[in-house]
């Protein structure tokens, strides 16, 4: 064979795997996928061939494993049966139609109903909020349920472990979730989990990857709930992990990067919502189904006018749907006024910026609150992509400013409606990671939402068009392209 034809075969070998590749990709990556995200896998593939396909079979699955998701719709199935039998009845004629919709959905999705009779603070102080969980757990007499996200044992935590070992020490049950990868790569991360066997908490991984022991998903589908219950009485939830202020990360500090949370502490029947999400996590994680051995509490519903109706939203890949996704666009086509959104990683898909440029061609005022910023480079020019037509809609964004994080995430519609917890408004969070977020109805509520969003106002500062439109070509050629790279998922 002379060497002129050996190129030709070889070329022809190359294109013939480049074409079984690319049909292949067009028989399989679209399935179950949005279109954004389907081509943009497929680019990825068709530019770059062999690198696209691994990457495409490390990550391409964006699904649980069918054993995970089967158990989570047993799970959801055991919840509803539970509700049913307690014959709950919160719908209220006086409320507008389209919420009551918002609320079935929620239970239809999630299996948890609304409940009536709730109380709730917010807690934006760092320390102060991890200071309030840990003093709740001095007063445990039964069990503790944590779970975070990031969970590490430093100087801003130790009061929370010393808490949690007291309790045991008194006979309390304390028992702990945490997500793998992100709490097994924090610093000293041996010690936090050593510390933890050391005072007694019983305590598992989330999601584990760990394909030696049978226990492998996609490694980026993620747990990213936070959220502590104390004796079914009272519950917190939020954006906040177990973790300084700085995640003990070398790279943080010598940014000086700070984070800025909120939290929320709640009282009344939606604490056994909070609860049943960990107690699902748990059941997936361990095989134990602790109902069986924590005693129900007595829930007190609280009577003053300000009570609030509350109703907690876990979503996640465990889902068939996206149930964050599909509460927040129903929120934002109701509301009626107003729409608030905060959050430190806002890259929203179609739909999202659909509903939020709709809002304002409808007379709403709509505001985003995002941080001047960022500690992922790639979500952040991801991010800024979408500054232009936001701003030229009318959407007014408000930049927290550095050295810190603005990692909060909630949002309120009009005065008395309002969404706070894990999710930030990404595509990450709707379709890869686990969230939890609580929907609360209720003017008081709000109101204090209202003053942290003013804080946000007093120490930031509000980005124009005009001076958008100043953003050097360099800039948003990399917004763009980290655009594209957003949307493989």
């Amino acid at each position: 064979m002379n060497g002129v034809l050996g190129s030709n075969l070889a070329w022809l070998l190359r294109l013939l795997i480049q074409v079984v590749i690319v049909i292949a990709a067009l028989i399989y990556v679209p399935r179950r996928r949005k279109p954004t995200a389907a081509m943009a896998w497929l680019l990825l593939i068709v530019l770059f061939p062999l690198f696209g396909i691994l990457f495409y079979l490390l990550i391409g699955n964006f699904r649980l494993p069918k054993k995970r998701r089967d158990e989570q719709a047993r799970i959801d199935g055991i919840i509803r049966e539970t509700v049913r039998e307690s014959d709950l009845e919160i719908m209220d004629a006086s409320w507008p139609r389209w919420f009551q919709r918002v609320v079935q959905q929620n239970e239809d999705l999630t299996g948890l109903p609304a409940s009536r009779g709730n109380e709730a603070t917010l807690l934006g102080d760092y320390q102060g909020s991890i200071d309030a969980m840990a003093a709740e757990i001095d007063t445990a007499t039964s069990f503790v349920h944590v779970e975070f996200f990031i969970v590490g044992w430093d100087d801003t935590t130790r009061g929370f472990f010393s808490a949690m070992e007291r309790a045991v020490a008194r006979g309390v049950s304390v028992r702990l979730l945490a997500d793998h990868i992100s709490s097994a790569k924090v610093a000293k991360s041996k010690e936090t989990f050593a510390e933890l066997d050391r005072i007694g908490v019983k305590w598992a991984w989330m999601l584990p990857v760990m394909p030696f022991k049978g226990k492998y998903q996609r490694p980026d589908l993620r747990n990213h709930r936070k959220l502590v219950v104390v004796d079914g009485r009272v519950a917190f939830m939020g954006s906040q992990n177990l973790i300084a202020r700085h995640y003990d990360s070398e790279k943080n500090i010598k940014r000086g990067l700070m984070w800025q949370e909120l939290m929320t502490r709640l009282t009344g029947p939606v604490v056994a919502g909070v609860n049943t999400v960990f107690l699902s996590d748990w059941l997936i994680e361990t095989g134990e189904r602790l109902t069986e051995h924590v005693p129900a509490p007595q829930v007190a519903h609280s009577s003053s006018p300000d009570a609030l109706l509350c109703q907690v939203v876990p979503s996640g890949p465990g889902y068939p749907t996206e149930n964050n996704l599909r509460l927040f666009l129903s929120l934002i086509y109701g509301a009626t006024e107003k729409v608030i959104l905060t959050s430190p990683y806002f890259v929203p898909d179609e739909a999202m910026v659909y509903a939020i440029t709709t809002a304002c061609q409808r007379g709403l005022e709509v505001q985003l609150f995002v941080s001047e910023i960022g500690d992922q480079g790639l979500v952040y020019h991801a991010q800024r992509s979408y500054y232009s037509a936001l701003l030229e809609a009318g959407v007014r964004i408000f930049l927290y400013p550095a050295p810190y994080i603005l990692h909060a995430k909630h949002f309120s519609i009009d005065d008395d409606i309002a969404v706070i917890g894990s999710s930030n408004m990404d595509i990450r969070s709707f379709s890869l990671n686990m969230e939890s977020s609580l929907l609360v109805r209720g003017s008081s509520f709000v109101q204090g939402m209202r003053e942290v969003e003013q804080h946000y106002r007093d120490v930031g500062r509000e980005l124009t068009l005009e001076e958008w439109n100043r953003e050097p070509a360099k800039a948003t050629f990399l917004d763009g392209v980290a655009r594209l790279t957003s949307a493989v998922n």
